[in-house]
């Protein structure tokens, strides 16, 4: 059968028009976006992690998956019982970070309303501040002072910071075992020591980097990290953690069962 011209026309478009969608669903998310700016600097020349200025507002969230690990399990030097403790929070969900709790480390950083840098350098300290989940912030001192020789152990431990270069560096220790490093529940004990380092790669993105040495969990140091993205015109929002979570199947069984958020017990 023999087209028309007109119709052939048509039927040409139309193949046409449907190929070009698909090439533009194949393509990654962000992919016809403008390249990114350069990162935001103060006026010492130094990147910022926030905005160019106090009026432009943003967050930092997660590039990838939250529910990704931060590294490979199957090759991180687990002990055995560190290991068997990481296979069973596979199963049994209960997740401290659920229970409105504080979490350190890596886990502080994947969820989705993301968190605040905000920098006084009157006070020689930098703030993190949780959005969602437990909403709450962590201290990082930045006026040269070292740990002290003993610590009350926390969720977030006792962070001192600097800056090497346009890269923020943060040593932590004293921390507690009431939470899991990351979304899928990494262990350790209260022998963790994390050093963090945040570069901010462009207007865009931050690149988060941890190292890890807890020798009561693991055989060694290893490393993890990944890639923070920045939204702009978003703020802080009031978050109230235990009337937003409608999740109790996943901590305790059966959904409307209740949860005693203060518990000092933790999974």
């Amino acid at each position: 059968m023999r087209l028309l011209p007109l119709a052939c026309a048509v039927a040409t478009a139309a193949l046409m028009a449907g190929l070009v969608q698909h090439a533009a669903l194949a393509q990654p998310p962000g992919a016809n976006a403008p390249p990114p700016g350069p990162a935001p600097l103060n006026p010492d020349g130094r990147v910022l992690l926030g905005g160019a200025t106090p009026q432009d507002k943003g967050v930092w969230t997660p590039v990838f998956s939250i529910n990704d690990p931060i590294a490979n399990p199957e090759t991180m030097p687990m002990k055995p019982w560190a290991k068997s403790l990481f296979d069973a929070r596979q199963i049994h969900e209960l997740e401290p970070h659920a229970r409105c709790k504080a979490s350190g480390v890596a886990r502080q950083f994947l969820t989705p309303y993301g968190v605040e840098f905000v920098e006084l350098k009157a006070l020689d300290k930098m703030f993190i501040f949780d959005i969602g989940g437990p909403h709450t912030y962590r201290t990082i001192y930045m006026d040269g002072r070292a740990h002290p020789a003993e610590v009350v152990p926390s969720n977030y431990g006792h962070s001192i910071g600097w800056w090497e270069g346009d890269t923020f560096v943060v040593d932590t220790v004293g921390f507690n075992e009431d939470f899991w490093m990351d979304r899928r529940g990494l262990p350790h004990t209260d022998q963790l020591h994390t050093i963090e380092r945040f570069d901010r790669l462009n207007g865009n993105s931050i690149q988060y980097r941890v190292t890890v040495d807890d020798p009561g969990a693991y055989t060694a140091q290893w490393e993890g990290g990944f890639n923070l993205r920045w939204n702009p015109g978003q703020e802080l929002f009031e978050y109230s953690c235990q009337q937003a979570n409608y999740a109790h199947e996943l901590m305790v069984g059966q959904e409307g069962s209740t949860v005693s958020r203060a518990s000092p017990i933790v999974p």
